[in-house]
């Protein structure tokens, strides 16, 4: 059965990331169609997306989430010592080294300072992570993201474009901790109808990034065809120096090999949908935006193989119970 499950988890990761290739494409071919229909400018929708998306999330958290705090205190700290260390200075380093433009440089940056996503669970899960631990780093990072987010952009950014912690702060609260709120209150009260959402957002939370790494692949499309091919492998090395600085972080602080691998699931899977939308309020979503538009389906595919190639190296020494996060893809 749990087979089953992480090969159709697998499957649909695969499937998400050809959509998100496909609108790529289609976006630099024919970009008029995600950039303005009828007047209105598509841009305008990322806001309210994400925020929808963060909603669903909320609705399949609870304090549950949470417990691992209590349960394993010095993996979720390791976990997020790595998480808001490892990708914000490997995405600065990289930045100074492929002297992109500042505005495209920032963006590295951005995506590097920004926590995990839900797709880290989902990861966790089909390589024989330890999936608790992977949902309390992720909610954890979620909720320091206000703070730590424009404090270590302030930090490592702060020379290639003007950043205001306090308007950052600000649109992390509306965009993500806000909604996330609504969607766990939401999940307190009619927590048997919380059932239906958990199915329907997944597909919705789907689509919503497929439609925002649309719009701002059309809106950047200029920088993209100057800097895009470059800017790819930036982006996958710092994928890649996440999986595997967070991995071996884990293993010198002598986690076990279950957390070790949640640890690098969780550094090299950021949430690039909060960037973008942290962009765009920015004002510099064709911009600062294009590397988290990446980071997307480069991050998709390689968490998939990475997955894939621990699922079928089950680990030796096993933490707890892996529960299923099939409410949380």
């Amino acid at each position: 059965m749990k087979s089953e499950t992480s090969a159709k988890s697998s499957y649909s990761n695969l499937v998400y990331t050809a959509l998100i290739l496909a609108v790529v494409i289609l976006a630099l071919t024919f970009p008029q169609p995600f950039i303005e229909i009828g007047g209105f400018q598509l841009k305008g929708l990322i806001v309210p997306l994400l925020q929808i998306i963060m909603l669903g999330m909320g609705t399949t958290m609870s304090v549950k989430d949470f417990e691992g705090v209590v349960k394993q205190p010095r993996a979720v700290i390791i976990g997020l010592i790595c998480q808001f260390t490892i990708m914000p200075f490997v995405g600065y380093l990289l930045a100074e080294s492929f002297g992109f433009p500042p505005e495209i440089a920032a963006g590295v940056v951005l995506i590097g300072c920004s926590p995990s996503g839900l797709a880290s669970n989902v990861m966790s899960y089909i390589a024989k992570a330890n999936v608790a631990l992977s949902i309390t780093i992720t909610s954890m990072a979620t909720m320091l993201a206000p703070v730590m987010t424009p404090l270590l952009m302030k930090l490592l950014a702060g020379e290639f474009i003007a950043v205001s912690f306090w308007a950052m702060m600000l649109d992390i609260m509306k965009i993500v901790i806000l909604p996330v709120v609504v969607g766990l209150i939401l999940n307190r009260i009619f927590h048997k109808s919380a059932v239906v959402l958990n199915r329907v957002m997944p597909l919705l939370s789907m689509g919503g990034i497929v439609l925002i790494v649309g719009i701002i692949t059309a809106a950047g499309r200029e920088s993209l065809l100057t800097v895009g091919w470059t800017l790819a492998l930036c982006v996958l090395l710092h994928n890649l120096t996440g999986f595997l600085l967070g991995y071996s972080s884990a293993r010198l602080l002598r986690l076990d090999e279950q957390s070790s691998r949640t640890v690098a699931i969780e550094v090299g899977l950021q949430n690039g949908g909060l960037a973008s939308g942290l962009a765009l309020q920015m004002g510099k979503v064709a911009t600062v935006g294009l590397a988290p538009a990446l980071f997307g389906p480069i991050m998709n595919m390689t968490g998939s193989l990475l997955a894939t190639f621990w699922s079928q190296r089950p680990p030796k020494e096993v933490a707890e119970p892996t529960p299923t996060p099939a409410a949380r893809v």
